[in-house]
């Protein structure tokens, strides 16, 4: 809404140039945004809320915008949760978003280019709207306490500064939760004797509604917070990940979930820089099958912690470097040494000339292993980490090689 920035722009030049989409989390604004943009531009502005409305609906508006437009008017339809509408609805709305009869104003606190389809995207634009600021959130908050008209500027009111900024640092960035605060603990406190409202941050933190966790375990919240939890164990940030893992616990993530996303970064992060990395979790599933939450917070934590602190290492990505040679080779033979000899054998010579590590000292003989193709082909790069430096070590001597950054 800047000055030069693209909504600034659509005001001055008094048109709107394509359908819009404001994508934010609840009290951001989305819907009065709308309203004033349509206010602004002298539109006809209709909402239709995705929760209570179905095609019939959509049949009505259209006629309507038909009429308006026959008057030259231009109709801005708001679709309040518009993530709500399902793919036949959202079809049947797009001919007429297409042919310019209705302008699209759609708003979500879900992500759009999940929920909204392909082509009602290609002709919207999509505006992304943050949680207000505990300083955003004390200037509305000031502008309801002012406003005769639609706010509370008609009452012998007086709330004190930190009364005000208890009610914005604990909203959440939540407008509407934030006037709900104020208006609650104000119509809720009868007048002292000289008929003043005076209210303090004791009254309101009666009147802050329970903190509630923006968790859906099937939308953005969900994605987003195990992926902050998995960056910082991999991070080896011990608070961060034990903060998320809370968020995701208190939120009423499926605890056997984030048991498999520990599982696959024992490996991939960690691996062979501490093999007990796996082991740490494999027995924190173990024990959330025997106790069950909430006792088993503590078997996740200890996992968290334990894989968090761990020496890390990615060298399992070998395995992926060896599928990618047999993506470029193809399923060559295997060797003839390494075929398996129990069938036909002698016939066919399948095993002949393999040697057995375990009639060698050490239980280690040099030969081929790679189909001929691939020999002398590396895959494994060794992690220089915690266990791993010293597996490596003993691999190298064995392939004759020295350590690197020792050759000298």
């Amino acid at each position: 809404m800047g000055e030069g920035r693209i909504l600034w722009r659509v005001m001055r030049a008094r048109r709107l140039f394509s359908s819009m989409i404001f994508w934010g989390p609840p009290g951001s604004g989305k819907t009065t945004l709308a309203r004033l943009i349509a206010q602004e531009l002298d539109c006809e502005f209709v909402s239709l809320s995705a929760v209570m409305s179905g095609v019939a609906d959509l049949r009505r508006l259209v006629e309507q915008a038909r009429r308006l437009r026959n008057q030259g008017r231009r109709v801005v339809v708001l679709i309040d949760e518009i993530h709500r509408f399902n793919k036949a609805q959202q079809d049947a709305l797009l001919p007429h978003v297409e042919d310019g009869l209705l302008t699209l104003m759609g708003a979500t606190t879900e992500n759009p280019f999940f929920e909204v389809i392909g082509p009602l995207l290609s002709r919207s634009r999509v505006f992304v709207l943050e949680p207000l600021s505990p300083e955003h959130l004390l200037v509305i908050l000031r502008r309801a306490l002012t406003d005769r008209e639609r706010g509370l500027g008609g009452l012998p009111v007086e709330v004190t500064e930190e009364a005000l900024r208890l009610v914005a640092a604990r909203s959440g960035g939540d407008a509407r939760r934030a006037l709900n605060t104020l208006e609650l603990a104000v119509l809720s406190t009868p007048p002292d004797p000289d008929g003043r409202v005076r209210v303090g941050p004791e009254v309101i933190r009666e009147c802050l509604p329970r903190r509630e966790l923006v968790y859906d375990k099937e939308g953005d919240a969900h994605y987003d917070t195990v992926s902050a939890f998995i960056k910082s164990v991999r991070g080896s940030d011990v608070d961060a990940a034990l903060y998320w893992l809370a968020r995701m616990l208190k939120g009423g993530e499926d605890p056997r979930f984030i048991l498999r996303r520990l599982f696959i970064l024992a490996s991939e992060d960690i691996g062979l820089a501490d093999p007990q990395a796996l082991v740490q979790v494999a027995a924190a599933s173990r024990a959330l099958e025997w106790v069950g939450l909430p006792e088993a917070e503590y078997h996740l934590a200890q996992a968290t912690m334990y894989l968090a602190l761990a020496p890390k290492s990615n060298s399992t990505r070998a395995y992926f470097q060896a599928q990618a040679a047999l993506e470029e080779t193809g399923a060559v033979q295997v060797p003839l040494h390494l075929m398996d000899a129990s069938r036909d054998g002698r016939a066919l010579g399948h095993g002949r000339d393999y040697l057995y590590p375990h009639d060698f000292p050490g239980h280690w003989v040099e030969q081929d292993y790679l189909p001929e193709a691939l020999k002398g082909r590396r895959f494994y790069e060794p992690g220089e980490e915690g266990a791993e430096p010293g597996l490596a070590a003993r691999w190298r001597a064995r392939r004759g090689e020295t350590e690197p950054g020792t050759e000298n």
